[in-house]
């Protein structure tokens, strides 16, 4: 045990500018920042994480959508590409994201490592070699199989209606450890059930040495030469989320970038680390249309674990087709009450249905095809912190997005749906599976059937090749001798899964390079 002490200073607690050094600085709290924070403190390591959002505890989590989504959540949970066609869901407090995702866990499906290794250039990413880090992982965290007798009715319809349909559907594996099942994750877990970095791999940080910054947002690294010489931060109020005047800057011999996609593209980008154009580019959504079927019996959506149950049935459709994953959604009332489509009465009475309401998703698996381009992550006029999200949605998207609709209706109704309505402007009600066809003349238009986005990806791409990758297989930033990013933002396609565990596993992974640069 070193005898370095650790603690967590909030930005009330810095008056004045204050300058500290370490041997590494790590950027983010999230699920990179914390795996590699943990494992870098584990070797002995100085390290100071800068963290933008506010610290919380499970006394702050009430279940209260109205305080969470201000508190929790990227632009108060109002985050969306710029034509507002892809509403972004990611979290901003200490824990980042996986203080509020649903806890679902995939390790990297091999279809996907092997494309990295045959595309990228990943060679040395291999199955094997990521095994016995998400085994460790997966013991610390508590991931297992959720019990089938536990599932929720939400849940429960996807299962019923794959089943009746003869469609592939398993039971999902979460991050959870004496869970009671309340059901609002996506608002902070109020008994420390949920095993996300906010009381794992963070606090196990904190005793080994780690000094954590909450309220501390980095807006440049200072650059001289190939090297980061110092991060700079600018502290905000915990109370009010304004800046206090107060600069924080950290010196350290080896810096990581871990805000996630997005978040670390844009602090490269105030940088000037641009990479001829590179940063910022590629980034995936696995962008997710909603379909909302009624029953006559109580489903309850926002009770009982969010996602349990998925299926992989459409992955995969062959050459030139972006494939989907199907799970659930929770709904709980904020967020269904904006995220509905339709006005007045219709919408009105949807509301009015909620606990009789399922919520079923196909997150498309962007970045697979060889022309999809995905997001580009700019910054507005001036490099002001203020961010664009450009996502060149195509006909191959709008086309999965018809079909997968489709799809979902089609296991809603076998579940025993006596409704099923889209999220479009102006929604698809459909009262049988023999009214399918009434999807054909929808509008499957950008910002006239709505997206959503819970997994942000790319935009710092990893890989062999200089011209198509931002960070090579070491994850280090090409062109500088001591930045690296170990985060999301180094995949360089989407996962067709939900992404936590793979930012786990490359963090830990990576880990090995990042503490081999400290001199």
């Amino acid at each position: 045990m070193s005898d370095r002490v650790g603690r967590i200073i909030t930005g009330d607690e810095l008056t004045a500018d204050t300058e500290v050094n370490a041997e590494v600085c790590i950027v983010g709290s999230g699920a990179g920042g914390a795996v590699l924070a943990h494992e870098l403190t584990a070797r002995g390591l100085d390290v100071v994480m800068l963290e933008e959002g506010s610290y919380h505890t499970r006394r702050d989590f009430k279940m209260d959508e109205a305080w969470a989504y201000p508190h929790l959540y990227q632009e108060m949970a109002n985050r969306a590409t710029d034509d507002l066609a892809i509403r972004i869901l990611q979290g901003r407090s200490v824990g980042g994201t996986t203080t509020i995702n649903w806890t679902t866990c995939f390790r990297t499906p091999p279809r996907i490592t092997q494309v990295w290794r045959e595309r990228f250039g990943m060679t040395a990413l291999t199955d094997e070699a990521l095994r016995p880090h998400f085994e460790a992982l997966e013991k610390r965290l508590h991931i297992h199989e959720w019990p089938l007798d536990q599932i929720n009715q939400n849940n429960r319809k996807l299962w019923e209606g794959c089943e009746k349909l003869g469609y592939d559907h398993k039971l999902i594996r979460r991050n959870v450890h004496k869970c009671v099942n309340l059901g609002y994750c996506g608002v902070g877990c109020p008994v420390d059930a949920k095993q996300s970095m906010l009381v794992t791999f963070l606090p196990d940080a904190v005793e080994k040495g780690l000094r954590l910054y909450a309220n501390a947002s980095a807006r440049r690294l200072e650059v001289s030469g190939s090297r980061v010489t110092a991060v700079h931060a600018e502290v905000r109020d915990p109370a009010t989320d304004k800046p206090r005047g107060v600069k924080l800057t950290v010196r350290a011999k080896v810096v990581a970038v871990s805000g996630g996609a997005i978040n670390s593209p844009a602090l490269l980008l105030r940088s000037g680390l641009d990479q001829g154009g590179k940063v910022g580019r590629r980034t995936f959504l696995h962008p997710t249309v909603v379909s909302v079927g009624i029953f006559d019996e109580e489903i309850a959506a926002y009770a009982g674990a969010p996602q349990s149950v998925y299926s992989h049935q459409f992955i995969d459709r062959g050459a030139g087709k972006v494939g989907w994953f199907t799970e659930t959604s929770p709904i709980h009332p904020v967020v269904a009450a904006v995220s509905f489509a339709g006005f007045g009465e219709g919408h009105r009475e949807l509301i009015r249905a909620l606990p009789n309401l399922n919520a079923v998703v196909a997150s498309l698996a962007d970045g697979l095809l060889p022309d999809e381009v995905g997001a580009t992550v700019k910054l507005r006029g001036g490099g002001d912190a203020r961010l664009s999200i450009h996502y060149d949605l195509q006909p191959s998207h709008f086309e999965a997005a018809r079909v997968s609709q489709a799809e979902l209706a089609k296991i809603q109704f076998a579940a025993g749906a006596k409704q099923v309505v889209t999220l479009h402007e102006a929604p698809v009600v459909m009262n049988s599976e023999k009214e399918l066809g009434k999807l054909d003349s929808a509008p499957w238009e950008r910002c006239r059937t709505r997206f959503f986005s819970a997994h942000q990806m790319g935009g710092c791409p990893m890989g062999s090749d200089p011209a198509k990758s931002v960070v090579t297989p070491e994850l280090r930033f090409r062109g500088m001798e001591n930045l690296f990013v170990v985060d999301g933002s180094i995949f360089p396609t989407s996962l067709g899964v939900n992404p936590q565990q793979t930012i786990y596993g490359l963090a830990r992974w990576g880990a090995q390079f990042v503490a081999g640069s400290v001199a």
